[in-house]
């Protein structure tokens, strides 16, 4: 039998053993129709009942409310950066971001291209590793939204709550953290997300959006990138990316059977703080992020000197510990430990690092 890594890549990420063992099982013959579901029509009795058991079960699971829409779409969240403008501004000029991160200049930089853009408060000049106090923004109350990333990805930092931006509907790139802890849905006007970290496969976006925001896009916003279209076509205005729903729909399902998301809370929180209490417990590690608003889905970390970070790759490959080089943007180590990283993968890796500063400390 092939030899499963710990695989800690940002995304596409792990995923549950089960969830990979029942599509394999299913890959040839769909629940005996005699097809896979790569081929299945996306508007045959088969997929239907895959799809709408799938946003079924992910509305039980956030306890999304009646008046949102739930939409699988395509392109990713850097797609969504253009969408949410297009879609969300509601024929007014201006929106509101916060600057936390990687993701969130890209954020910025694409819906300038639609809006113009009030950086109402950043963290770029300290490095990103931390989250600007909440009375320092300067949010403009006629704005047409406050969008944030709760979760940075690349620099680690997460939003610990989500703020409270008054009546201005608070938009949130959501993809890294989405499933990891139950979430007020309410809170926000609109949640979108690339499904690849913890949710499935990439090739699905997942958008969750207020009734009452939709039908206001612009005149040129495509057609099939039209929240108001998708959502009243049932995701299926264009061929939407079955197989990654057939995916994500296991993966409600196994996130519903071990628990819920506040199971997956609990979990998350234990493999974190049994990461960072390794990282912390000693000065050869460094972990750049401020304590408050560390993630639980993504931790970056240094060694003392660069010319360890090789042999530290090479030693983490040789005991099964993958993808734990940092992005290319800011070098370092990186550790992503979402909901499908069992604790004996982090216990493992803080056994590594533990013996690894026995060596070179």
């Amino acid at each position: 039998m092939t030899r499963r890594v710990h695989n800690f890549s940002a995304g596409p990420a792990v995923l549950p053993e089960p969830v990979l063992q029942q599509a394999a099982a299913e890959m040839l013959d769909w629940r005996g129709s005699g097809m896979s579901v790569m081929e299945m029509s996306h508007r045959g009795p088969q997929f239907i009942e895959i799809a709408e058991t799938a946003e079924r079960d992910l509305r039980e699971l956030m306890a999304v409310p009646a008046d949102y829409r739930v939409l699988f779409m395509q392109g990713g969240a850097l797609t969504q950066n253009a969408l949410v403008p297009m879609n969300l501004l509601r024929g007014r000029r201006s929106a509101d971001y916060i600057d936390t991160g990687s993701w969130s200049a890209k954020s910025i930089e694409e819906a300038r291209r639609y809006a113009a853009v009030n950086v109402a408060a950043s963290s770029a000049a300290g490095g990103y590793t931390t989250i600007p106090p909440r009375e320092d923004w300067t949010l403009d109350p006629d704005a047409a939204y406050v969008h944030i990333c709760s979760n940075e990805t690349i620099g680690g930092v997460e939003f610990p709550v989500p703020p409270d931006v008054g009546s201005v509907p608070l938009v949130a790139d959501m993809s890294s953290s989405i499933l990891s802890q139950p979430v007020e849905v309410s809170r926000y006007g609109c949640i979108y997300g690339g499904a690849q970290k913890n949710i499935g496969p990439a090739g699905l976006t997942l958008v969750i959006v207020r009734d009452d925001l939709l039908g206001h896009a612009m005149p040129a916003t495509p057609t099939a990138l039209n929240y108001r279209v998708v959502a009243d076509n049932g995701s299926m205005y264009n061929t939407p990316p079955t197989y990654s729903v057939y995916i994500a729909g296991l993966v409600f399902r196994w996130l519903k059977a071990e628990g819920g998301l506040a199971a997956m809370a609990a979990r998350n929180a234990d493999k974190a703080a049994l990461l960072y209490g390794a990282l912390d417990a000693t000065g050869f590690y460094r972990c750049p992020v401020d304590r408050p608003y560390r993630s639980r889905m993504n931790v970056p970390f240094r060694l003392p000197d660069e010319r360890l970070d090789k042999p530290f790759l090479a030693g983490a490959e040789e005991r099964g510990l993958m993808q734990l080089k940092g992005h290319r943007s800011v070098g370092g180590m990186r550790a992503s430990i979402y909901n499908a990283m069992p604790l004996a993968g982090v216990t493992a890796l803080v056994d590594w690092l533990r013996e690894f500063e026995r060596r070179q400390g």
